[in-house]
């Protein structure tokens, strides 16, 4: 005869193996189902104006930018049973003055609901946009990015809009520095 601890035992093995089992179902339905899936496009981002200040930190001086810009995008399309919320963020991609390969994050946001998904803003950017060599003889390209994190299954990544080209430093003033 079998104790109480063993039925109850062999029970809950069972159950966590269905469980398990579902959700490996599900985090494939939600795989496959993404292979289908068009790309998000039609999003703008459009960038008003750049400034360029000189800063001085407590080790080293650096250049400072602000930038001011408006974002258009619906996002609605990537909102489905799986997702469970959208982390947008705005990246500014720029070579600096000593050829090195840059991108900085600049804006982000989280989106939770469906009825939230469709994105106007205008504003300045959430986070410091510093550069130690300097902005001289640079341009950046931006780019409104997402994040779509699912209830179950794999992060999927990819570009809502872009601006039109590059948007190029202005040049720092001599008085400012």
């Amino acid at each position: 005869m079998h104790s109480v601890y063993a039925r109850v035992n062999n029970i809950s093995a069972l159950l966590s193996s269905c469980v398990m089992g579902l959700l490996a179902a599900i985090a494939l339905s939600s795989v496959v189902l993404s292979l289908f899936e068009a790309p998000l496009e039609g999003g703008q981002v459009l960038v008003k104006g750049v400034k360029v200040t000189h800063g001085r930190g407590r080790q080293y001086q650096y250049e400072h930018a602000t930038v001011a810009f408006e974002i258009d995008a619906d996002l609605t399309p990537l909102f489905n049973w799986n997702t469970k919320q959208l982390f947008l963020y705005l990246d500014a991609e720029y070579t600096n003055s000593k050829g090195v390969k840059n991108a900085v994050v600049i804006w982000d946001r989280i989106v939770r609901r469906r009825e939230d998904a469709q994105i106007h803003v205008e504003g300045r950017q959430k986070y410091a946009f510093r550069d130690k060599t300097g902005f001289r003889d640079a341009a950046a390209t931006y780019t409104l990015r997402y994040n779509v994190m699912p209830h179950v299954g794999a992060l999927v990544y990819g570009a809502a809009g872009r601006t039109n080209g590059s948007v190029a430093f202005p040049a720092l003033n001599s008085h400012n520095v």
